[in-house]
C-alpha cells in the first residue's frame, strides 16, 4: 500500500485492474506517446448504412466476448439506448463485456440483470446512480468499476488506455449515411459533446435514431466518415427525462442564501472583471448565482468572454443579451439551450476532449476564471466527494468536477452546511474525487471558508469586508446542528477506483458492510 497525494492508502496492484499509479498532485503526470485512432476502412460507393435492427447491427460489427462497447449519457434519465442494446446483446449470447458509457443513470437499473448473467463484467464511467450504484457498492460486479472525470474519460479514449470496439450512440436526428446532430427532432438533447469522442475513436460506430432525415443532415455533430451503421427505432428515449423546457431558478431560501454568499465572494475575489469566463451547474443555488451575477454584470457594465460546460437557459440569456461573447457547450440541460445551439453560431458545440482533457495542447478549462461546483462532502483539507453518499454507496458522478477545479482561477464549492441531517463538512470525506489543493472557496448557507493556500483571496475578502470562517469552524457549526456522524464500515474488497483526470488513482471504493 502507498499513501498518495491526498493521504489515501492505495494498493500497488488491484485484481481486475492491474498495476496502479497513485495520485501525486494535479499536474504531476507528463503524458507520453501519440493519440490512438480508429481502424482504417474502405466502404464502397453508394453503399447504404441503414440496417433493420439493433440486433443486426451487433452481428454486423462482429461484437465478441470480452470486447468493449460505449454509450453516451446526453439522454440522461430518459435514455432507452443502453438497455435496448444490452438486451439485444444478451439475446445473442455475448458475454464478458466491458461497457464504457460517459455516465449511467437511474434508468439503467436493468444492467444489474446483465451483470448477474455474465454479459457485463466490467464498467468504466463517469457516474453510476442508484440502483446500479447500490448493487456495485455491495459487490455485484466481478471487477472493480473505474470512475473517471469527463476530461479523464476523453484522455483515456484518446490515449488508447480505453479502446472502444463498438460505440452505440443514440442521436436525435440522422441521415442514412451517418451525419447526425442533437438539436433536432422529438428527442432533442442538444450538444453531443461526449458522444463525439466515441465517434472519433471507436473502431466501429452504430448510430441509433428515431428521427431519420433526408441526406444530408446538417449541421452534423457526428459525420459520415465516422459511422458504420445506422438503425432506425421507434424511440431513443423519453423526452421528459432528456431535457426540461427550461431549468428554472430556485425559490428555496437556503439555495438563495448560498447563491448570495457566492456572488459576494465572486465580486470580492478580483476575478469579476471585464472579459471573465464562467462555468456553473444546473442545481438550484448554481442557477441562482448566474441570475444574481447577471444583475451585477449589468450594474457594473461588465461583459464576460465565454460560458462553459453544461449549458442552461440562464447562460443562453447572458449570450443573447450580449453579456457573454460566446458559449462552449458539451451538453445542454434544457430545451432553450438545445434550441440556441441549433441557431446561434456563437453557441458552439465542443467534444469532451476539447472541453477538459488535460493531455492535449490546451483544453477549455485552462482558460476558466470563475467556477461554481457542488459537493456531497467536503473535508477539512478541502478534498471533495461527489460520488458516494454519506452511507458510502456509489450514487453520483465525477463529471467535470476534477477537470474544472484544476483549470479555474477561482473554484467555488456551493453546498448547504447540512443535508438530510448529515454534516457536509467532515474530517475526512468518504471518497476523494477532487483534491483540496484545487478548491479555493467553500460557500454554505452558514458562511464562507477560504482555502489557506489562497492568502490572496483571504486578503481580498478582508478588504471587501466579507466575513469568513475557517473550514474547521464551519465543521464545528455543522456538528452542533447534527452531531458527529457515525463512521461507515467497509469490507476489504475493493469495488471501485476513482482515477484523477491524469489516470492516476486518487481513491479506492470498498464494499459497504
Amino acid at each position: 500500500m502507498t499513501k498518495n497525494g491526498v493521504g489515501r492508502e492505495i494498493p500497488s496492484y488491484i485484481e481486475g485492474i492491474g498495476q496502479i499509479k497513485p495520485y501525486e498532485s494535479p499536474f504531476s503526470v507528463i503524458p507520453e506517446g501519440n493519440k490512438a485512432g480508429a481502424k482504417l476502412k474502405r466502404p464502397l460507393p453508394h453503399k447504404n448504412k441503414l440496417i433493420d435492427s439493433i440486433e443486426e447491427a451487433v452481428i454486423k460489427t462482429g461484437l465478441k466476448d470480452g470486447m468493449t462497447i460505449s454509450f453516451h449519457h446526453h439522454f440522461r434519465n430518459g435514455d432507452y439506448i443502453v438497455n435496448m442494446v444490452m438486451d439485444a446483446i444478451a439475446k445473442l449470447g455475448i458475454k464478458d463485456l466491458r461497457i464504457a458509457p460517459s455516465s449511467l443513470g437511474t434508468c439503467h437499473g436493468p444492467l444489474i440483470d446483465h451483470i448477474k448473467n455474465g454479459v457485463i463484467t466490467r464498467i468504466e464511467s463517469s457516474g453510476i446512480r442508484e440502483p446500479l450504484g447500490t448493487a456495485i457498492s455491495e459487490g455485484i460486479l466481478p471487477n472493480p468499476v473505474v470512475l473517471r472525470s469527463h476530461g479523464g474519460r476523453a484522455r483515456a479514449i484518446e490515449s488508447g488506455e480505453v479502446k472502444i470496439d463498438v460505440a452505440f450512440l443514440g442521436v436525435p436526428a440522422c441521415d442514412d449515411y451517418g451525419n447526425a446532430n442533437g438539436f433536432s427532432g422529438r428527442s432533442a438533447c442538444g450538444s453531443l459533446g461526449y458522444a463525439m469522442v466515441d465517434a472519433k475513436y471507436a473502431d466501429q460506430v452504430v448510430l441509433i435514431t428515431d428521427n431519420l432525415v433526408s441526406y444530408p443532415c446538417l449541421p452534423a455533430s457526428i459525420n459520415q466518415t465516422q459511422v458504420d451503421y445506422v438503425v432506425k427505432v421507434d424511440e431513443v428515449g423519453d423526452p421528459k427525462g432528456i431535457v426540461s423546457g427550461a431549468v428554472r431558478n430556485t425559490n428555496n431560501p437556503k439555495d438563495l442564501l448560498i447563491a448570495e454568499n457566492a456572488v459576494k465572494a465572486i465580486v470580492a475575489s478580483g476575478y469579476f472583471k471585464e472579459g471573465f469566463s464562467y462555468q456553473t451547474g444546473a442545481a438550484g443555488s448554481s442557477l441562482a448565482v448566474t441570475g444574481f451575477l447577471r444583475e451585477k454584470m449589468i450594474e457594473q457594465n461588465i461583459k464576460g468572454s465565454f460560458g462553459l460546460g453544461g449549458i442552461t437557459s440562464q447562460l443562453v440569456q447572458l449570450l443573447d443579451e450580449g453579456l457573454m461573447e460566446g458559449l462552449f457547450d458539451t451538453q445542454c440541460f434544457d430545451l432553450v439551450a438545445a434550441e440556441s445551439l441549433g441557431k446561434n453560431p456563437k453557441h458552439f458545440e465542443v467534444d469532451a476532449g476539447f472541453y477538459a482533457n488535460g493531455h492535449n495542447s490546451g483544453c477549455l478549462v485552462n482558460n476558466l476564471d470563475i467556477l461554481m461546483l457542488g459537493a456531497l462532502e467536503i473535508d477539512t483539507d478541502f478534498n471533495v466527494n461527489v460520488i458516494s453518499k454519506s452511507d458510502g454507496y456509489i450514487s453520483q458522478a465525477v463529471g467535470g468536477h476534477q477537470d474544472t477545479a484544476a483549470g479555474a482561477k477561482l473554484a467555488v464549492i456551493l453546498a448547504p452546511l447540512v443535508r438530510s441531517r448529515n454534516p457536509i463538512i467532515v474530517d475526512k470525506v468518504t471518497t476523494v474525487c477532487t483534491p483540496g489543493e484545487t478548491i479555493d472557496v467553500v460557500v454554505t448557507d452558514y458562511g464562507i471558508a477560504v482555502n489557506p493556500l489562497r492568502q490572496d483571496l483571504i486578503d481580498n475578502f478582508k478588504t471587501a469586508g466579507l466575513k469568513t470562517y475557517t473550514i474547521n469552524e464551519l465543521k464545528d457549526i455543522a456538528e452542533k446542528l447534527t452531531g458527529k456522524p457515525d463512521k461507515i464500515e467497509f469490507d476489504e474488497k475493493i469495488v471501485g477506483i476513482v482515477q484523477y483526470r491524469d489516470g492516476s488513482v486518487i481513491d479506492v471504493i470498498r464494499k459497504v458492510k
